[in-house]
């Protein structure tokens, strides 16, 4: 169907009349019912808000979860062997409410972590923590999964984490009902969210860094020395190692650590994993 400009002096009778036709058949696509929704607003029977977030709920059945998703770089996740107080250290400093546990090989997913499930344990001074007597079923989701169905199976089981899967049965990120939610709404922020954190531990030997972390806080934290490096920020470093701009996916290594471009653009680097060999 054709999209019309709506005249401004349009009497509402006649714009009523088209919302009547329109809710009388069923729209071909979700265009129509955009202009529907055009209408709606004309006519003073929504409001702005109104019409934003019904927009993007009809949308919802055109999103996959892969659209949305955190993908794995940026996933702050539990071993379920890993030392008991680094696991606590990294759930204060990320304050998330809940973790995905993955096992020793990469893929292995083995459940969710409460943070408040820690609680009685802590509170006992328990040096060791079993994670296999607390973690939860984890539900696990394709990354073609489309949003609006994840949301309807999130409201039953009654849960609010999933893990994605690509087609190889590869973890490729994982999604929340606040993923979902900021879709229909926009984003949701909490007083546990940090704007700008520059470095992230995500896991027992592994980091997501800021391009423009200040080398400086980056010796102090992996206890380097790059004063025969003439550059002041992570990315700085990556160039003079590399002697060109980096694109995703390229790598350098600096003793016991590797370092891989993680997000950029034609123009500058934007994000850089940190993975520590913890055999060396």
């Amino acid at each position: 169907m054709k999209n019309q400009e709506l005249d401004q002096d349009q009497p509402p009778s006649s714009i009523l009349n088209r919302i009547k036709r329109f809710l009388t058949i069923k729209p071909s696509s979700i265009d129509d019912v955009s202009i529907l929704l055009e209408d709606a607003l004309s006519a003073k029977l929504i409001d702005k808000e109104a019409q934003f977030i019904a927009e993007r709920a009809i949308r919802l059945g055109d999103t996959a979860v892969k659209e949305i998703m955190v993908p794995r770089v940026e996933m702050v996740i539990i071993a379920p062997n890993e030392d008991s107080t680094m696991m606590i250290n990294r759930i204060i400093e990320s304050g998330h409410s809940r973790y995905p546990v993955i096992g020793p090989e990469k893929n292995e997913v083995q459940g969710i972590l409460l943070a408040k499930d820690l609680l009685p344990i802590i509170t006992t001074n328990s040096e060791d923590i079993d994670l296999s007597k607390i973690i939860r079923e984890i539900k696990v989701v394709p990354e073609s999964k489309k949003a609006d169905s994840l949301l309807e199976e999130f409201k039953k089981d009654r849960s609010h984490m999933a893990i994605v899967l690509d087609e190889y049965g590869t973890i490729s990120g994982l999604v929340t009902i606040e993923d979902i939610l900021e879709e229909l709404v926009g984003e949701i922020e909490d007083e546990h969210d940090i704007e700008d954190e520059d470095l992230i531990q995500v896991s027992e030997f592994e980091y997501i860094a800021d391009a423009t972390l200040e080398l400086s806080i980056f010796e102090e934290k992996f206890n380097k020395d790059f004063n025969n490096i003439d550059a002041e920020t992570l990315a700085g470093l990556f160039i003079n190692k590399l002697g060109y701009l980096p694109k995703v996916g390229d790598k350098i290594e600096i003793d016991n650590m590797i370092l891989a471009i993680t997000a950029a653009d034609k123009r500058k680097i934007k994000k850089i994993g940190i993975t520590i060999k913890s055999n060396l």
